[in-house]
Formats: C-alpha cells, sequence, structure tokens
C-alpha cells in the first residue's frame, strides 16, 4: 500500500479523498492556486505546494508542474478527483513513465474510452448499444450545420474531451448550431485543451442513467448498480439518486453487463461510469464512458455499503477486487443535491464572494452527509468551478429519501453567496418528481421561464406567518425589556398584530393574529387556530428550529430592516409584522417604480469579458449576439432582447466585471 498519494485537485473532491486517505493511513499531500492558498483541502493534508495562479490553464491543469511536486515531496501515487487531468491519458502516462502510479484506469483505457468518438466505436465492437451520429472531428461551424441538417433536428454537439456540462450544446435549428459549434470549440479548448467536436442525434423526453463499473488488473470486473441523473439544467446534473425509479432488475442487469463488457474490452481498471441515455420504452443507448471517478459517486457508496476512492487506491496499489457480482448489495435509497453558487432568482447567475455564513446540516452516519471544499469566512472564486458542496442522504424507501432531504435542505444555512438551495428544495416537492415520472427535459419543461419565489406554493401557510409572528415579538419582547426606559413611556408590548405578507409587484396580503408569550415560546392565534411555537432561537440566528404544536419544524429567517424574510421548502417569502394601525397606513404607500434599464446591456455576473460582438452605431436585431461572459468555466452569450442602436460600448474585452456593470449603452 502507498504511503503517500498526492491529490491533483481542489475543492469538496480533494477534500473527500484526503478523508479516506486518512482513514487507510495514507498521508496526503495537496496542490493549490495562489487562488486557494486558504483553501480547505489545503489545510486537510498532510502537505502543500503550490503549483501557480488562479487560472486552472496556468495550475491544475499544468501535468509538468503536479509532476514537479510528486518528486519534491516523494508521492508514490496521484489521484486526479474529477475534472481537471483526471481524464488526461498523457497525463497518466507521463505519471506512470516518472515512476508515479496513477490512481484511475491505465492509458491506453482512457485514451480509447475517454475520447467520445473512439469511445462509440469500441462500444459498437463491443456489442453495446450506440447512438446514431457523426462520430468524426468536423472543421468548422458550417461542416457542422450541414451534418447537423443530415443526422436532423434537434442533435447534440459535444467535445470530444467533454464532462461536466462543459462543451456541450442541443440544437435545433441551423443558427443553433452554427452558434453551439463555436461556442463548443472555445469551451473545449479552455477547459479541456482539445478543441475537437462531434454531433449525434438528441434522444427526445429521454433519461441519463449510468452504471458505476469497477475492474482491477487481475481481470475481475463488477458494476455496482445504477444512478438516475435525469434532474438536469443546461445538461449539469442538478439531483442524482441510486437506483433509478423507472428502471427494473431485468433491466439493469442488461445495462450492467454492457457496461462490463466495455470495460472488459480496454483491460479496465479503476472505478469507471459508463453512461446512457435511455428511452420511454427502456431502450438505452452508450452516451460515453468517464474514466473516472464521478461527482455522485455518494449514492452508490450509500446503497452498496462501499468505499469507491478506497477500491480505486486498493487497485492502483495492485490489489484485487475484494468483491464479485453477487455481493453487490442494494440497500434502500440514496440522493445527492449539487449545492451550486449560482442565483436561481436570477436565471441561475453565478455568484461569487465571501461565504458570510456556511452552515450545512447536521451529518448522521447512514442518513445525511455533506461533502464539501469549503467553510465559513471562505471565497468562492470566478475561476471554477460553481459547486459549494454535495448534500447526500439515505433512506429505507424513495419517499423517505426525498423527506430526509427536504429537510436537510431546510437546515442548510448559505449567506453572502446566493445559491440553488431554494430551486432544489421546490424541486423535492414538484409533484413530478416525487412519482419518478421525469426525463432530462424535466427543468425546462416544469420552468420554462426560470425559477421565483411565486412558483413554489407553500402547503403549510399558517405555518410561515405564525413563525413571522414570533420572530418578530421576539425582537419587540426584546426592546421592552431594555434598560433605562424613561418612567411613564415604557414600549407596552400589545398581543393583537397584523402579519403582512409582502407580495413583490401586487397586493400586500394583511392576516390578523393575536401572540401571547408562553413558556418556552409563544401561542399564535390565527384564523381561529392556534398555534403553539416552542423554540431556542435567539436574535439573529439564521436557523430557527422548534416545535409547532408538538411537530419539530425548521425554517430560516433572515431580517431586513422592517421585514422578515422566510426560507422553507423552497418558498422565500417575505413578512412585515405591524400593529393594526401602521398595517392601515402602510397599506397607503406607494410603491418605488424600479428603473428603467432597458437602455443598457448589464453583466449579469462577475466574470471575464470575451467578446463584443458589436461597435458603435450598429443596428442590432432581437436575438443578435451582443457579448460572451466567461464565468466558472462556462461561457455565457448576451442577446440582444429587442431591436437597438448601439451608442456607446463601455466595457472592453478582457474586463472583469461585477454584476450589474454596464458593458454597452443603446440609443
Amino acid at each position: 500500500m502507498f504511503n503517500k498519494i498526492l491529490i491533483a485537485n481542489r475543492g469538496e473532491i480533494a477534500c473527500r479523498v484526503i478523508k479516506t486517505a486518512r482513514k487507510m493511513g495514507i498521508k496526503t499531500v495537496a496542490v493549490y492556486s495562489e487562488a486557494d492558498k486558504d483553501a480547505l483541502h489545503v489545510e486537510l493534508a498532510d502537505e502543500a505546494v503550490c503549483i501557480g495562479p488562479a487560472p486552472s490553464k496556468e495550475s491544475y491543469l499544468v501535468a509538468d508542474k503536479i509532476i514537479a511536486a510528486c518528486k519534491q515531496t516523494g508521492a508514490e501515487a496521484v489521484h486526479p478527483g474529477y475534472g481537471f487531468l483526471s481524464e488526461n491519458s498523457e497525463f497518466s502516462r507521463r505519471l506512470e513513465e516518472a515512476g508515479v502510479k496513477f490512481i484511475g484506469p491505465k492509458h491506453y483505457s482512457s485514451s480509447k474510452m475517454g475520447d467520445k468518438i473512439e469511445s462509440k466505436k469500441l462500444a459498437q465492437a463491443a456489442k453495446v448499444n450506440t447512438i446514431p451520429g457523426y462520430n468524426a472531428a468536423i472543421s468548422g461551424p458550417a461542416e457542422a450545420v450541414e451534418i447537423a441538417k443530415g443526422i436532423g433536428y434537434p442533435v447534440m454537439i459535444k467535445a470530444s474531451a467533454g464532462g461536466g456540462g462543459k462543451g456541450l450544446r442541443v440544437a435545433f435549428n441551423d443558427q443553433e448550431a452554427f452558434e453551439g459549434f463555436a461556442s463548443c470549440v472555445n469551451e473545449a479548448r479552455n477547459a479541456f485543451g482539445d478543441d475537437r467536436v462531434f454531433i449525434e442525434k438528441y434522444v427526445l423526453e429521454p433519461r441519463h442513467i449510468e452504471i458505476q463499473v469497477l475492474g482491477d488488473s487481475f481481470g475481475n470486473y463488477v458494476y455496482l448498480n445504477e444512478r438516475d441523473c435525469s434532474i438536469q439544467r443546461r445538461h449539469q446534473k442538478v439531483i442524482e439518486e441510486a437506483p433509478s425509479p423507472f428502471v427494473d432488475s431485468a433491466m439493469r442487469r442488461a445495462m450492467g453487463e454492457q457496461a462490463v463488457a466495455l470495460a472488459r474490452a480496454v483491460n479496465y481498471e479503476s472505478a469507471g461510469t459508463v453512461e446512457f441515455v435511455v428511452g420511454a420504452d427502456k431502450s438505452f443507448y452508450f452516451l460515453e464512458m468517464n474514466t473516472r471517478l464521478q461527482v455522485e459517486h455518494p449514492v452508490t457508496e450509500y446503497i452498496t455499503g462501499l468505499d469507491l476512492v478506497e477500491l480505486m487506491i486498493r487497485v492502483a496499489a495492485g490489489e484485487k477486487l475484494p468483491l464479485t457480482q453477487d455481493d453487490v448489495k442494494l440497500n434502500g435509497w440514496a440522493m445527492e443535491c449539487r449545492i451550486n453558487a449560482e442565483d436561481p432568482f436570477r436565471g441561475f447567475l453565478p455568484s461569487t464572494g465571501r461565504l458570510v455564513k456556511f452552515q450545512p446540516p447536521a451529518e448522521e452516519a447512514g442518513h445525511v452527509r455533506v461533502d464539501t471544499g469549503v467553510y465559513e469566512g471562505g471565497e468562492i472564486s470566478m475561476f471554477y468551478d460553481s459547486m459549494i458542496a454535495k448534500l447526500i442522504v439515505h433512506g429505507a424507501t424513495r419517499e423517505q429519501a426525498i423527506q430526509r432531504m427536504r429537510d436537510a435542505l431546510n437546515g442548510f444555512v448559505i449567506r453572502g453567496i446566493s445559491s440553488n438551495i431554494p430551486f432544489q428544495a421546490a424541486l423535492m416537492q414538484h409533484p413530478r418528481f416525487q412519482s419518478g415520472h421525469f426525463n432530462t427535459g424535466f427543468i425546462a419543461e416544469e420552468y420554462p421561464k426560470g425559477f421565483s419565489p411565486e412558483m413554489v406554493p407553500h402547503d403549510d401557510p399558517a405555518l410561515l406567518v405564525s413563525v413571522a409572528a414570533y420572530v418578530h415579538r421576539s425582537y419587540v419582547d426584546r426592546q421592552a425589556s431594555v434598560s433605562g426606559q424613561l418612567p411613564g413611556h415604557e414600549l407596552r408590548v400589545g398581543d393583537a398584530w397584523v402579519v403582512v405578507k409582502v407580495v413583490e409587484g401586487g397586493q400586500n396580503e394583511s392576516h390578523p393574529v393575536v401572540v401571547k408569550g408562553i413558556p418556552g415560546g409563544y401561542e399564535v392565534e390565527y384564523k381561529g387556530e392556534k398555534y403553539e411555537i416552542l423554540s431556542g432561537w435567539k436574535l439573529g440566528e439564521a436557523l430557527f428550529r422548534g416545535t409547532c404544536n408538538n411537530e419539530p419544524i425548521c425554517l430560516q429567517v433572515e431580517r431586513h430592516r422592517m421585514k422578515h424574510r422566510l426560507f422553507h421548502w423552497g418558498t422565500r417569502q417575505d413578512f412585515m409584522v405591524l400593529t393594526a394601525r401602521a398595517a392601515e397606513l402602510q397599506a397607503l404607500m406607494p410603491d418605488k417604480p424600479k428603473p428603467d434599464l432597458s437602455r443598457f446591456l448589464l453583466s449579469p455576473m462577475p466574470g471575464l469579458l470575451r467578446e463584443i460582438a458589436v461597435r458603435v452605431g450598429q443596428e442590432v436585431k432581437a436575438g443578435e449576439k451582443l457579448a460572451v461572459i466567461e464565468a466558472m468555466k462556462m461561457e455565457n452569450i448576451l442577446k440582444a432582447e429587442q431591436d437597438c442602436v448601439v451608442s456607446k460600448v463601455v466595457a472592453k474585452a478582457g474586463d472583469s466585471l461585477a454584476v450589474d456593470e454596464v458593458i454597452i449603452e443603446f440609443k
């Protein structure tokens, strides 16, 4: 067994590998960029080596620097995590030549299966079901359009060396094929150093189901059941679960055996994932093989009881797999939510900055797990992936797993930046998700115009009203208890209040309540019903835990001047709690109109301005490209919302932009 391994990665996956290595008694070496000098993985590792500036092209993607770090520290093996160099066969070959073990497949396996064009040919030879498409590299956007028309729209344009949703577009017409090809080439070149792109037929209403496989150097192979990763947004996975609610035992076996046949065809050693696109009739087609550990591997670990990182390390050290196919378990149900630094209420735009608060839910052995690489006070950088953490739960049934995830999301506090937790919570209670009848188009179909707080009706509005009343009464009682008040003019607190639900751009709702103090909390009378709320909550705390009529509750609360903002089950709602007279007067207050910003193109996110596509005086039609911003390794094309004329170009290519910074002005 190795004495010391180096983790050629960052963030949560680096911390995850360190955790298992420590359990196995193996020392660890972290590598980090200048932007990550205070990162959690650097603190957790036994040693750490700086490998360059913040951009990954100058640090985490430079094989020479990682090999040098191995020699400097005496690391005998490298675990690449996922992303970066994890599927780079040249990197693994060079490590082997330098006498350092690669904790992953041999270079000849990853080179065959990591290349999506070559892997499809190999899959066909191994009698694995494959999807129709054009399997050669494409010279330019014009050729891409012709090929797409030949296959028939819709088509998927994909980088050959791609992964994680990078370098991938779906095109439904010639214009989308032309623009999508150019974006895929740019993203692939920047993220993977390989700009080859291919095209295949896009299966409508597909499910994305993948099989986890393991192989060793002795010719032993197993498949560890399936994961359903169909809940995706812009081709990036949002929720993963194992097993799939769509797969039966016969289908599981057929897919598993094909996945193993593919792994055997390339003498695959280590953990890998064979991804399939699955039709409504349960037909399945090989999509690609990820020759690395997957982001969503914890759900497989929960249902099988295995540690995939440990098995990868043992196989790389020359050990045999300790189990056969008959030993593989399928125990209960597991789900994973990717907690990303993005604002679901602003079109999921990236959100960067300092984590003012970071309080994940308490981990429970066997039930709740949080994998993360950040900490309270740390920085979310624009240079890397948007994932903050992975929240994983396990239950005896799918219904229990969903309930545990809902509870865990309620208790996950992130402040300082925006996160997609409200959206994840909304998905967990969506009837279609709960039924298990969904496909990869679920989010686009259910949220075609994006996501907003109003789209999540709360199934217990009385709870929100009662907690808002509790929180406000706590603040008022605190004010009344302050010493030094002028005798005869002390603050007197009544029991009658009006909870005003603030409706954005609409008519606020008034809810009269009576709030009385009781031991350990308050009793709120609302619409003739009494809600006895007991809690140890203290003023200013973000998490409100307690009971309502003896049922446990967990909400998040924030105070914004006169408003109390509550977060629960995906709902975000603002309340004002006023006296009857104050509520009457407040209803007469006009709303301040929002300024007209239609004459400006504002940066919707912090990022790097890659391109300005227009010039001063140019007439622009609605839908035309105006600019391209790169943030968190993704290119975002900004298009004109209406016909206009450019009067001034304020920013220039290469500028680092803040949110709402002006890029272009229009006449």
